[in-house]
């Protein structure tokens, strides 16, 4: 089956994870039980994950001029994610993750964005034909805020399908939300864009709130609950959660996004393609780091297949 083609716009960083029995207390020292330094930021994740899940995929980011960055150009270019059309700036040290995983493959994160800042509305303005030529487009928020809204708008514009992954969590206003084909978010960014709380009015009432704002479709993940797909004509798909060990829930959501993205990119349906997300995910959580997690198509489809042990 033919694919179309994702353009995936985002964040790249490079990760140092620390796993510890438990993360410290204000002013407490713990000692590290393993130490990882990997690729990662949401939106280098996302490709990635889509590009490895059977996506055709094109993937624009900002790195700076360093070794950091350098070594993610040759990462890039090993794997055969396609990035020729990133932005690469000097004086700007490229992004940086700090990251904390506990025993029960809980995650602390500090992001230090550096050269993702500089992923400006005029630089992607620049690349337009890029937007053009793709047939979908799949964003998240660690990059400019502005240069997400315009983006939204080109590609809106150009008839592209506009996918946005409201992460780290963010207040969006009208101007994104017209522009928005399918909104993925978790129980606290819902939360946020709604104005609701779950735990008062529900999970679907919190879905239909942002429906009302403008969204198309949204998807919301929910950790070991699963997933919810509600659209604007109140079709609505739930997905339960595969039941597997949690090593560490790193890039869970990103592989989820990259996945959900190759699938329906491939023309499969919203069952199925939630289904083939929720297993890409449920295997990244089984290993540490963000990219090093994400599983190939091959391993997405055995696990299916298999399922009947995984799936509550």
């Amino acid at each position: 089956m033919a694919s179309n083609k994702i353009l995936v716009i985002g964040s790249s960083n490079t990760d140092l994870i620390a796993k510890t029995k438990r993360i410290p207390a204000a002013g407490e020292t713990v000692e590290g039980k393993q130490y990882l330094q990997a690729m990662g930021g949401k939106g280098a994740n996302q490709a990635l994950a889509a590009h490895k899940l059977g996506g055709d995929v094109k993937f624009i980011t900002s790195l700076g001029n360093d070794t950091n960055g350098k070594k993610t150009l040759k990462y890039y270019k090993k794997i055969g994610l396609d990035v020729g059309s990133s932005l690469i700036v000097k004086d700007i040290p490229s992004g940086t993750a700090m990251i904390w995983v506990d025993d029960n493959g809980e995650n602390r994160i500090i992001i230090n964005p550096g050269a993702n800042k500089e992923l400006s509305s005029e630089y992607m303005l620049s690349k337009k034909e890029e937007i053009v030529n793709s047939d979908v487009v799949l964003l998240q928020m660690e990059i400019p805020y502005d240069t997400v809204k315009t983006i939204c708008e080109m590609a809106s514009v150009a008839g592209k399908k506009v996918i946005l992954n409201v992460a780290p969590a963010y207040k969006i206003d009208y101007e994104i939300i017209q522009n928005i084909d399918v909104l993925i978010v978790n129980e606290t960014e819902a939360e946020l864009i709604s104005g609701k709380k779950i735990n008062i009015v529900g999970a679907e009432g919190v879905i239909n709130c942002l429906l009302e704002l403008g969204v198309k479709s949204v998807v919301l993940t929910l950790g070991k609950n699963g997933c919810i797909m509600k659209d604007k004509d109140r079709r609505q798909i739930i997905v339960p959660a595969f039941d597997v060990k949690a090593i560490d829930t790193t890039a869970a959501g990103d592989t989820f996004c990259g996945g959900l993205v190759a699938e329906l990119s491939r023309g499969h349906d919203w069952k199925r393609a939630l289904n083939f997300a929720s297993a890409a995910s449920a295997i990244c959580v089984t290993q540490m780091g963000a990219q090093p997690s994400i599983p190939s198509e091959v391993e997405v489809e055995y696990f299916l297949k298999d399922s009947c042990k995984y799936q509550n």
